[in-house]
Order: C-alpha cells, then sequence, then structure tokens
C-alpha cells in the first residue's frame, strides 16, 4: 500500500538534472514530412540544420539564457551528428566569435554549410561528443556521421577524445537497429552519465533515441506524469528532467550533507517514549 501519496524523496547526490534537448530542424526533416522514403537518399548523408533550424537555435538560445540554464549547466553533450553540433553549440556556445581567436571556437564559420558566423568557446561549458547517444542507426544515410577527423577542423573545441573510431563503423548500410536495442544504448547511456561529476548536464540527441529510450521510465507514475515524460520531442525542444540513481550506479557522496553532532553530546530523541526499569512509561 503506497501511503506516499505518490511521492519519492530521494537523496540530492544521487539525484542528476538534465536538459534533453533534440537537434532543431535539418534538412532530412524537411524532405522526410513530404516523403518518408526520403531518408534512404545519399544526399542526406550527415543532414545539416536548415536555415529555419538556425532560427529555432537562436530562438532557444535565448529562452537558456532568460531562464538562467545556461549559467548552471555544467557540461554539454552532444551526439556526433552534424544536426546536433551545430544545435549544440549555437545554443550553449560563446557569443559570436570570429575565427582565428585566442582560443578555438567550437564551430567555425560555415561549418557544414551552416551559413552562420563562428562561434566562441569562450564563457561557456566544456563539449563532448558522446557516440551513445546518436540517432536510430543504420539504413538512413541522414543518420550515417562523418569521420572525427572531418568534424575537428569544423568544431576545434568540442571534445572527440570519447569516440574509438576515426570512421563510423556503427551505422550499416542494410541494417537497422531493432528499436529495443535503442532503448538499451539509450538506458546504458543515461548509466554512463553517473560516471560524471557534473550533476547538470545538457544532452542534445534526436527524436528516436529519446522516444524509445523515455519510454522505459514513468510507469509508476501517474498517467500524465508519464505522458509529459514520453510525449514526442519536437525540433529544438529542451525538457528539464531529474535522472534518480536508485540502484547506486553512481559512487558520488554528497557535497552538502553535514553529519551533525558538533560538537557531541546527549541528543536522545524527543518523540521517543521513555519507559522505567518495570516496563512503565515514565
Amino acid at each position: 500500500m503506497d501511503v506516499s501519496g505518490g511521492q519519492s524523496v530521494y537523496p540530492l547526490h544521487r539525484c542528476k538534472t538534465i536538459h534533453l534537448v533534440r537537434h532543431a530542424q535539418g534538412i532530412h526533416n524537411v524532405e522526410g514530412e513530404k516523403d518518408h522514403s526520403a531518408y534512404l537518399s545519399r544526399h542526406l548523408f550527415d543532414a545539416h540544420l536548415t536555415p529555419l533550424g538556425w532560427q529555432q537555435v537562436d530562438n532557444l538560445r535565448k529562452h537558456v539564457q532568460t531562464s538562467g540554464i545556461s549559467k548552471k549547466v555544467e557540461l554539454v553533450i552532444t551526439s556526433p551528428l552534424l544536426r546536433c553540433m551545430q544545435t549544440a553549440v549555437g545554443v550553449f556556445g560563446g557569443e559570436d566569435s570570429t575565427d582565428g581567436i585566442d582560443v578555438p571556437p567550437l564551430m567555425v564559420t560555415d561549418a557544414g554549410d551552416s551559413n552562420h558566423p563562428a562561434i566562441s568557446s569562450s564563457n561557456c561549458p566544456p563539449f563532448i561528443a558522446v557516440e551513445g547517444c546518436r540517432e536510430h542507426l543504420g539504413v538512413h544515410w541522414c543518420d550515417k556521421r562523418r569521420s572525427i577527423s572531418e568534424y575537428k577542423p569544423l568544431f576545434p573545441a568540442v571534445d572527440f577524445s570519447l569516440i574509438e573510431s576515426d570512421d563510423d563503423v556503427l551505422w550499416e548500410a542494410d541494417v537497422r537497429e531493432k528499436i529495443e536495442d535503442v532503448a538499451s544504448r539509450g538506458i546504458e547511456f543515461f548509466k554512463w552519465l553517473w560516471t560524471r561529476k557534473e550533476k547538470e548536464i545538457a544532452i542534445v540527441t534526436h527524436s528516436g533515441l529519446l522516444t524509445h529510450t523515455l519510454a522505459k521510465f514513468g510507469d509508476g507514475c501517474h498517467p500524465d506524469v508519464k505522458s509529459e515524460i514520453c510525449r514526442r520531442f519536437q525540433n529544438c525542444e529542451l525538457r528539464t528532467m531529474v535522472l534518480v540513481d536508485r540502484s547506486m550506479v553512481g559512487s558520488d557522496s554528497s557535497a552538502t550533507d553535514y553529519p551533525g553532532k558538533n560538537p557531541s553530546g546527549e541528543d536522545a530523541p524527543s518523540d521517543v517514549t521513555c519507559t522505567t526499569p518495570d516496563g512503565l512509561p515514565n
């Protein structure tokens, strides 16, 4: 019997705040909306953002700044596909910059046919690219990435060190990743987050990964809460959630708990009934 009224209490150090972002509109979204078979087209390889997508990025950037999110995020994780990296640096990066400044830019001018000025890496959190949060793998050319050696000159301040293979060895032209495998990969990615010390993380990823992963959460919640967790992400939508470590996956200790009894002294709780030696209430 649930006597908690549907509430849950967890230690703060076993929670992370994650800002989940689906990339802005890409050229594949426009063509796929008209004809789903367009996703099979090679010319959509590693699809980049549309001009409308960049407008969506600018609007989300304004939101994260006015809401204060940009000052709280300690780390930005992005899928290593062009549309996600463009979205990530556009939303959470520094102010527009010119190439050749003292610190490397997050993105150089016109990276990925963007017609967009360079984006600075000054006064913003670190950015890392992670394969685990890629889109549903295989068959669709828009979901195949370029080599990391091609990306590095375009996104000089993005950390690609966690990606083991220069070439895309995960995407297969004739095999589409099973939905249950996408969800399992997403769950493993969430578990991996507990290896990070950061407590507030922005994650820029894809609709397929988000949809299939989040569907595995919220079964014990009110249906409206389950719906909030699982509804499909729109282009450049941001949704903030709390990730809770209920199985001791992480090992972080609390930075805010205080042990008390300093200095030590008698501290018998006042709500414990005192009894006499013969067991009668005192």
